[in-house]
């Protein structure tokens, strides 16, 4: 079975982090929203980086307000199968945020493209997602990271909390094969392992 690495709890601070700074970058603050968002809806909802893209703002925000749960609709969704996604309180937060900074003036334009760039409001593609989040995480973790990672750690929390079965409706997946790809014990779970700090008790008594 292939291992996928997935990031620990305090990697994933860090580089939300690095999504929201600059870097150097000619980049202004609705830019740096932007991608720190999304960042915040791989690692919340479990999207793969053609469905984030495939993202209008109607499908995060209703009637102004962030949506209690993601509908990744059939059309940017793989093999077409239509799923939904609760919106954690965190995720609300970071769409919330958006509302403000970035879709001030499109909020109420439900076909508008989420994630776009220029003066064209461009909609972002998938090679941008991805230098984005190579960018942030040569910054603060100081190796390359792919947003598909981001989709693995959602996966591997989701299992440890609500078990496979859980992960494999919200990520998505037909087979439960592909789920068991997807969650793996990480960094934190090495850590508390040794440490006596598993789900099996405290430590030796």
């Amino acid at each position: 079975m292939t291992w996928v690495p997935t990031l620990t709890a305090e990697e994933t601070v860090l580089l939300l982090g690095g999504l929201r700074r600059e870097w150097g970058r000619k980049h202004r603050g609705a830019i740096c929203v932007r991608d720190w968002a999304m960042g915040m809806v791989m690692l919340e909802a479990g999207l793969r980086v053609g469905e984030l893209v495939g993202l209008d703002v109607g499908d995060l925000l209703w009637d102004g307000e962030p949506v209690r749960r993601l509908r990744v609709r059939a059309e940017i969704a793989k093999r077409r199968r239509e799923r939904e996604i609760p919106v954690s309180v965190r995720l609300a937060g970071a769409l919330g945020e958006c509302r403000r900074v970035v879709w001030a003036d499109r909020w109420d334009q439900a076909a508008s493209p989420a994630w776009a760039c220029g003066p064209g409001w461009r909609r972002l593609t998938g090679r941008q997602v991805e230098s984005i989040v190579r960018a942030a995480a040569m910054a603060t973790l100081g190796r390359p990271v792919h947003p598909h990672m981001l989709r693995h750690t959602f996966g591997t929390r989701v299992e440890r909390v609500a078990g496979i079965r859980v992960a494999q409706v919200l990520l998505g997946h037909a087979d439960i094969r592909t789920t068991q790809i997807y969650c793996h014990p990480n960094g934190d779970d090495l850590l508390r392992a040794v440490n006596g700090t598993g789900r099996q008790g405290n430590g030796l008594v």
